[in-house]
């Protein structure tokens, strides 16, 4: 299996497909002058680009600036599977994990974001292969089951249109033998394709007023007056209000580091399947897909009827977002062989595509909120893997507070509330190392790697098996 996954890997693009794409929008201009705006957003992916339309829908006259230390999306945005879930904290069990007493309100406001989110597109028509398909979830040995059966019954609580499948029907849907049964949440969620999204609401944020520049990083901030002062290599900007929407890229304050882990998530994506390997693969109705597996994986459809395959997790010293080892096959073999196991109708599919990305982990692995220059600026971040669509609600609750508008939102315990420390380097990788390992072998070898996962799980991180 790792000869078959290596020649697979053999003209493999290490690039993310999303990105990969003759459609990508030119570059904005970079800053070279000295400007003054109310509302400075730092970052261009989906939370930043989420703050500026949704700032400009709210009031038109405002005037907005983003920066962008790369280009639109480059970073997390532009890199993830892209299922779609109306949960904005990191998915149903974790949200009850962490605010019981909320879960009532976050659902009925993730419901609402979805629909939002739906409008959006639709409004503006943004074209971004969105497919409603629903969301699976597939149970993978005995404790799977149990998984799924517990999961169901929040999702029955909370008004989700969410069916159980037994090993029958789970089969029926695709075709693995890892399979014993699925959870599928029908409506409200599904795929999409997160680089044209991004570049689509570029697209709106531009054409509503916003000015765009790229290529344009943070250097430095500090208050100036009733102000926040931004250094960029070639410019400066004085603005009353700002919004950090760097998620997983830390460096611009090291407070939040201290908070957020840039955890590397890798993904492969295959060639075209061909009629024959669609029929044999079955999947017909085409849902985005998690499995239970203590180092999970997920799977999905894109438009052209490649099989995106993820979840295979690493950690690079010092919080590094751009790592080289991750443009190179040898991260990928073990990934690309548990998606021939996992798809045997995909046994001799070449990957077309290679990629990892930074996940801006955190002990609760949901959106917090980080403030600075006695509140005039504030970080947005730590999604965790699930900011696709809970950038929007993340977005518009940041607003909220940067603008001091009393929001019902704002008295959540998640918006009072930050994650709990992580230790710094060498520790922290160090500690990653083995929580990494002991993910990777906890289902087939077990011993040592159960009380790890579960000291780890009591520091925050939702990881026991």
């Amino acid at each position: 299996m790792q000869d078959q996954a290596k020649l697979a890997l053999e003209n493999t693009k290490f690039t993310p497909f999303w990105l990969d794409n003759p459609d990508r929008p030119a570059a904005e201009a970079h800053l070279t002058t000295a400007i003054t705006t109310d509302l400075l957003i730092v970052g261009s992916g989906f939370t930043g680009l989420w703050t500026a339309v949704q700032a400009k829908e709210q009031n038109p006259d405002r005037a907005i600036v983003v920066i962008e230390a790369n280009t639109a999306a480059i970073g997390a945005s532009g890199r993830p599977g892209a299922i779609l879930s109306t949960s904005l904290m990191h998915g149903m069990e974790n949200s009850n994990r962490l605010f019981k007493n909320d879960m009532e309100e976050l659902e009925r406001l993730g419901k609402e974001n979805m629909d939002q989110f739906r409008d959006t597109i639709e409004k503006y028509s943004i074209d971004c292969d969105i497919e409603w398909t629903g969301e699976l979830t597939v149970a993978v040995g005995k404790h799977g089951i149990d998984d799924i059966e517990g999961e169901h019954e929040l999702y029955v609580k909370f008004g989700h249109d969410a069916h159980l499948l037994d090993k029958k029907q789970i089969q029926a849907e695709i075709n693995s033998p890892f399979f014993e049964g699925g959870l599928w949440s029908k409506k409200r969620s599904g795929t999409i394709h997160p680089a044209k999204m991004a570049w689509g609401l570029k697209r709106v944020a531009k054409d509503l007023g916003v000015v765009f520049y790229e290529n344009t990083p943070m250097l430095t901030s500090k208050t100036r007056g009733q102000q926040v002062f931004i250094n960029t290599p070639e410019g400066s900007i004085t603005a009353n209000k700002v919004i950090l929407a760097t998620n997983a890229f830390t460096k611009h304050k090291k407070k939040i580091s201290t908070r957020v882990a840039a955890i590397r998530d890798r993904i492969v994506m295959t060639e075209p399947l061909t009629e024959e390997q669609l029929a044999e693969l079955g999947w017909k109705n085409r849902q985005g897909i998690y499995d239970t597996r203590t180092q999970l994986n997920y799977m999905r459809l894109t438009k052209d009827n490649r099989v995106l395959f993820g979840g295979r997790l690493g950690y690079f010293f010092d919080n590094d977002t751009d790592p080289e080892h991750d443009k190179t096959p040898e991260p990928f073999i073990k990934l690309v062989g548990m998606l021939y196991k996992t798809l045997p109708a995909l046994k001799d599919i070449k990957i077309s595509h290679a990629w990892s990305g930074p996940i801006a982990l955190t002990t609760r692995m949901a959106v917090h909120y980080q403030y600075y220059h006695g509140g005039k600026m504030i970080y947005a971040g730590g999604y965790s893997g699930f900011g696709v669509t809970a950038s929007r609600f993340a977005s518009r609750v940041a607003l909220a507070i940067v603008d001091d508008v009393d929001i019902p939102e704002r008295n959540l315990e998640f918006a009072k509330t930050v994650p709990a420390w992580i230790p710094p380097e060498p520790f922290r990788w160090i500690g990653a190392k083995i929580t990494m390992y002991a993910l990777d072998t906890c289902d087939a070898k077990g011993g040592w790697r159960i009380p790890w996962l579960t000291l780890v799980d009591k520091m925050g991180f939702p990881l026991k098996p």
